[in-house]
């Protein structure tokens, strides 16, 4: 048995020694302006508020499109989009829905309803969706909070990841 104090004894009392590294690394990444990489999203992250009209349509995620009843070849471009990437959602597809947005309050053309079978329509008003709606597809979570907006023009692969990325983290919807 030892007794507390012997010579050649280490005393411990409890306080180690910081470790420079991380501050030293720190440091060097702040002075050299290092920054942890590119956003893992496609579409453009908005700040999220709720916007009016989509309380019949709360519990989903809604993918949003603004286009008059006419449709021209990018509406139905759009339209396509919106139906595959839903489609492309697998066993959690039943957890979005797709919005078209009629801006003139015409109906759409009897040609087109096949292949958009399964959208529903609207005639909410653009308050609160920025840039130009007619340019976008946007996502309103289930909230009811407008929180995405994709670009022109769209990859839909990435509007894919982006929304299987968000269905599996959330909870709601």
């Amino acid at each position: 048995m030892t007794s507390p104090g012997l010579a050649g004894e280490k005393k411990n009392d409890g306080l180690k020694s910081p470790n420079p590294v991380p501050v030293v690394l720190g440091t060097a990444a702040y002075l050299l302006g290092w920054s942890p990489g590119a956003p893992s999203n496609y579409g453009e992250l908005l700040a999220p508020k709720p916007v009016p009209g989509f309380e019949a349509l709360r519990g989903k995620w809604v993918l949003v499109i603004f286009d008059a009843a006419a449709c021209d070849a990018y509406c139905e471009k759009k339209l396509y989009f919106m139906r595959q990437v839903r489609r492309a959602q697998g066993k959690d597809m039943d957890r979005v829905e797709r919005l078209w947005v009629l801006t003139d309050g015409g109906k759409p053309r009897p040609q087109i309803m096949p292949g958009i079978e399964g959208t529903r329509f609207a005639g909410i008003s653009t308050e609160g969706f920025p840039g130009r709606p007619a340019d976008h597809i946007y996502l309103v979570d289930p909230l009811g909070n407008l929180m995405l907006r994709f670009p022109r023009d769209p990859d839909p692969s990435k509007m894919i990841k982006d929304l299987q990325r968000l269905l599996k983290y959330s909870r709601a919807g």
